[in-house]
Formats: C-alpha cells, structure tokens, sequence
C-alpha cells in the first residue's frame, strides 16, 4: 500500500543501503529553489526546498542514516556523511573535456580513464574482501600522485584540487558490495525535472511545491518497479478519496 504514498517512498529511502543524489536549480514563485532527486534501485524521492545544504540531507535521510550517498562533489554530501562514492561519470567527463583543450590535461585524463577501466575489470572479477582493500590504497596513491604534480593551467589545478579533495570517496564501490561508481541513477531521476522546469517555468506556491514532488516521487517509483501507470492511477485515486 506505501507505494502509493510518498511518506512510504520516504521511509524504505531512509532505511536504504545506499541512495543516489543529487540536486539541480527550480523556480518557486520565480525565486530560486533546488529540486532534489534521492533514488535507490526501486524508488525515487523528490524534494523541493529553498536550500542546496546539509540541512535538506538532514531532514529527509535523517540524522542517523546509515547508507552509503553517491553524491558529485557537492560540498553538502561530505558535511552529512563520510559515507560516500564520488561519482566517476562527472569526474571523466570533466577530465575529457579538459584533455581535448589543454596539452597538460591530456596525460592526467588518459590515467584517470586507464585506471578507471582498470576498477571495473577488476569488480567484475569479485574479488575477497582483503583484496580489494588493496587495490583501494594502490589506486589512491596512484591518483595522489596525479593530483600532486604542479600544473601550470588554472582549470588543470582546479581538477587536480578536486581529486584530492575526494581522495578517500572515490573507490567505496571497491569495498562495498552494491555500491555503483557513478551517480547516473539520479542524474536520470532529474531529467524529469529538468523537462518540468522547461514546461512549467516555475511552480506559484507551497501547496504547488508539495503537490509537485509527492505526484513526482510517486510516479518516478512506480516506474522503477515496473508498474502500470494506467492500473496504478485509477487504485491510488480511489484510496485517496476513501481516505478524505
């Protein structure tokens, strides 16, 4: 029955091992707010709220939440938790980018990718426990050592500074079964949002943010598990109208 109830899309994303975020810019009234997007690999919370901090972690995974985040580098995620995997996707993409625009880039993204390809040959082999806590301190010290060489370019330095400062975040899916090395399940959460924020422009008041994230986290979990939008629709209606 809490399928059809965000409160109970709340609670299993509270109690989940591991939740995917993130978090991208919505309008309220035309003034800035964030639209949240918590996904597991059954559900999707959405949230609407004023603020892009810690506080919104708090309320909504609760101050004693025991899972793993897979976050981008936010400077929120690390405020909450230590518990957390830096998503890879945006790391390569941000490294690529750089590569194909500056010479200095070129060597540091080409290692990144080299030994990205190598963690997921290796996950895919499953191997014990002690293992792969080897294979964890080898690769940090391989990517402290990119992330220490003096480079001459400003954005060259701002990568390096943002690999360093995720030094201890980006291999948890080595050591933790279940965990994935990107956060591709909420960037997807959010491409609904994102086509709502183009259609709507912005949402008028408080009773129009609560409704907008309930029917969206409903909707975006039924999907996830599968389920028939048309047969789901008619069954949470009426239970709504019993309920009032």
């Amino acid at each position: 029955g809490d399928v059809y109830k965000r409160q109970g899309v709340l609670q299993r994303v509270r109690a989940a091992d591991v939740v995917y975020t993130d978090e991208t810019g919505f309008r309220v009234d035309g003034r800035q707010y964030w639209v949240w997007a918590f996904t597991t690999t059954a559900e999707t919370l959405v949230a609407v709220r004023k603020s892009r901090g810690r506080r919104v972690l708090s309320e909504v995974l609760g101050e004693d939440f025991k899972g793993t985040l897979v976050c981008d580098g936010w400077r929120s995620y690390p405020n909450f938790t230590n518990r957390i995997q830096r998503c890879w996707a945006h790391l390569l993409r941000e490294a690529k980018y750089l590569g194909e625009r500056i010479d200095e880039a070129k060597p540091l993204s080409e290692a990144l990718h080299g030994l990205y390809s190598r963690l997921l040959a290796f996950v895919e082999d499953r191997p014990p426990p002690g293992e792969a806590m080897r294979l964890v301190e080898d690769a940090k010290s391989t990517m402290a050592e990119w992330a220490e060489k003096p480079y001459e370019t400003d954005e060259v330095r701002r990568l390096a500074t943002k690999i360093w400062n995720g030094i201890d975040h980006w291999f948890t899916f080595l050591a933790i079964s279940g965990v994935e090395s990107t956060n591709n399940r909420a960037e997807r959460a959010l491409r609904e949002q994102v086509v709502q924020r183009k259609i709507t422009g912005t949402l008028r008041n408080q009773k129009g943010t609560f409704i907008h994230e309930t029917i969206t986290t409903v909707l975006a979990t039924w999907k996830q598990l599968g389920l028939d939008l048309t047969k789901m629709l008619p069954t949470a209606l009426s239970l709504k109208w019993q309920e009032s």
